[in-house]
């Protein structure tokens, strides 16, 4: 069956959700607002929920971009596993997964977070890695510039290793808490990490019981040959960016082949792309509200939002000329460059068309219609291994995900494509992956 996540926000995913008659007011640092959220996601059994999270408040030096407060740039957002922490206490059974960079922290003490989650949430935490996209991060962190991708990739295979160790320093039943004998704890099931490496040096253990799940279920966006390589090596799922259906079958092949080389097979690596969904009771109802949101994107908007996305300043180029055809690596991310291009070359888009095309999804694939109809676009990406699943994306909050959850999953779960409850205790048993065992006491 399909896995199904959605973001922890209260935006919405469009550029201009937040602006909607219908969507939340006061949404920031507002728990309530993400608490309802979690709680009708869980509702629908939706596998689990996302937090996207960075260092830095975004976009200062684009002044109209930055008062506009685009979904993915957050100037104001919790700690994810700080907020979690709280979600946990409000959901029995949702996955919680947050963000966390290999550049700008340490393994120990986001080994420690993690873990903690697990414990708190009974089997539910779940670590998006990243290597940081964004180059203003540095600047927090005592650099004058973003690290290089060669070695934020190379120091992130380093930083999963050690945390991997990390979590396998007690064994399941090292805390026996015996008190007619006086020994809370088995001395001789726990073991010492003492890594040593180019980049970190940790001695261990952990002060932190032996997770529900083992480890966090993993996830990576691995896009780039560095990001497949190690996606393939370490992650349980993947976020992929696909806007054709022949996009998605060529990067789930890749991904999946990948697998054998490291011993895994290939039902343990679950492939999630991105996916806006615009759904309502009719396709003039979905579309209404599409138009609606579209209308509040100026050229004053798309342009810096697109040259976000694409690492390029597109405002030296003609509005309404043809989007260019750019070429070469960023610093960032370069799936979003490389898809959107292959779209606008594609189709023969001018830059507002590449825009208007881009930005409600986001840069990622647009499902509109009834519920049926975007079923039925869903349903062929999955029966044609375009993907396990999808990471869908509300546009508007909160009408956006009472729709998916009340409209659309009734649907799917018609079909036999999702399923009508949740499979086991932790996120691992929900989404059929493998508990892993500890190399030193399993």
């Amino acid at each position: 069956m399909m896995n199904l996540m959605t973001g922890l926000g209260a935006i919405g995913g469009h550029l201009g959700g937040w602006r909607h008659p219908r969507s939340w007011k006061n949404t920031a640092m507002n728990l309530d607002h993400l608490v309802w959220a979690a709680k009708t996601a869980e509702r629908g059994k939706i596998d689990m929920l996302f937090v996207a999270d960075g260092n830095a408040v975004r976009q200062m030096d684009k002044p109209e971009l930055f008062a506009a407060n685009s979904p993915s740039d957050r100037p104001t957002a919790f700690e994810p596993t700080t907020l979690y922490s709280a979600i946990s206490q409000h959901t029995d059974q949702i996955g919680l997964m947050a963000t966390a960079t290999t550049t700008y922290d340490e393994p120990y003490l986001l080994a420690r977070r993690f873990a903690s989650l697990d414990h708190l949430s009974k089997g539910r935490s779940s670590w998006n890695i990243v290597t940081g996209s964004y180059p203003g991060d540095s600047k927090n962190f005592g650099r004058d510039e973003h690290v290089d991708r060669l070695e934020r990739y190379e120091r992130s295979e380093e930083f999963v290793e050690v945390c991997k160790g990390l979590w396998d320093s007690w064994a399941a039943d090292a805390f026996i808490e015996d008190q007619e004998s006086g020994r809370y704890l088995d001395p001789e099931r726990v073991h010492v990490l003492n890594h040593v490496g180019k980049h970190f040096k940790v001695q261990g253990p952990l002060n932190v019981a032996r997770m529900p799940q083992g480890y966090p279920v993993l996830f990576l966006a691995g896009q780039s040959e560095q990001g497949r390589a190690l996606a393939a090596k370490h992650a349980d799922c993947v976020f992929s960016v696909a806007n054709t259906i022949e996009q998605g079958k060529d990067y789930y092949a890749d991904m999946k082949g990948r697998l054998a080389a490291h011993g895994r097979a290939p039902e343990h690596l679950r492939v999630l792309p991105g996916a806006t969904i615009f759904v309502g009771r009719t396709e003039s109802e979905a579309r209404e509200l599409y138009e609606e949101l579209q209308s509040l994107i100026s050229p004053a908007l798309g342009v810096p939002y697109l040259s976000k996305l694409v690492e390029e300043d597109m405002s030296k180029y003609p509005l309404d000329g043809p989007m260019p055809a750019l070429s070469g690596e960023t610093n960032a991310i370069s799936s979003f460059r490389k898809t959107i291009v292959e779209v606008a070359q594609k189709d023969n888009l001018t830059v507002r068309e590449t825009y208007e095309r881009v930005l409600p999804s986001m840069g990622h694939v647009l499902f509109l219609g009834d519920a049926v109809q975007v079923a039925d676009q869903m349903e062929q990406w999955y029966r044609e291994e375009a993907c396990d699943g999808f990471n869908l994306a509300a546009p508007v909050m909160p009408i956006g995900l009472e729709a998916i959850v009340d409209l659309l999953i009734p649907e799917l779960q018609r079909r036999g494509l999702f399923h009508e409850d949740y499979r086991g205790g932790t996120l691992r048993e929900n989404l059929g992956l493998p508990t892993p065992k500890n190399p030193y006491f399993d």
